[in-house]
């Protein structure tokens, strides 16, 4: 069963007031539900300043106990709501955990207005890696490709 516009709308409500809740709290303005047909599977909030953690973004959060919660890591048929455009990041573990949707309120010039550098990240990934503020270097020492020989010869693997 698939969402209504008038139930999206109100998880997207749900999302911004998970983000307002948590600014109140301490932590960062961004807030995520993972839903199913029209049950809400996980929810999330931004917990970077108080895990330490720079990957625990609530899109990522939310993801994270979605898996869990289904004991899978792929989220078929499932839905990412989230208070604002997903970063590259969260996109990455949107695309990885197989969503079948994302829908956002806030965009990513929303966020640069608070001081959030979404957009530079976007940038950067579309320009020529030597051009990066992150150095990133390939070396090939010869066995490179054992893990994936390794991986390829394995019947019993689980397939991404």
């Amino acid at each position: 069963m698939t969402a209504d516009r008038t139930t999206v709308e109100h998880w997207l409500a749900e999302a911004i007031d998970l983000a307002t809740t948590n600014v109140t709290r301490g932590g960062g303005p961004f807030g995520a539900l993972v839903v199913r047909g029209t049950e809400v599977i996980a929810r999330g909030v931004n917990r970077v300043t108080a895990d330490l953690d720079p990957t625990a973004h609530a899109e990522v959060v939310a993801i994270r106990t979605a898996c869990h919660t289904l004991g899978d890591f792929r989220l078929y048929g499932c839905t990412l709501i989230s208070s604002c455009e997903p970063c590259p990041l969260c996109l990455s573990a949107s695309l990885w955990s197989r969503l079948d949707r994302v829908v956002y309120a806030a965009d990513r010039d929303d966020a640069a207005k608070a001081g959030f550098a979404d957009s530079e990240f976007y940038d950067v990934l579309a320009r020529p890696r030597d051009t990066w503020p992150l150095k990133v270097d390939q070396l090939r020492p010869g066995t490179e490709s054992t893990p994936f020989t390794t991986w390829t010869t394995r019947l019993d693997r689980t397939d991404y």
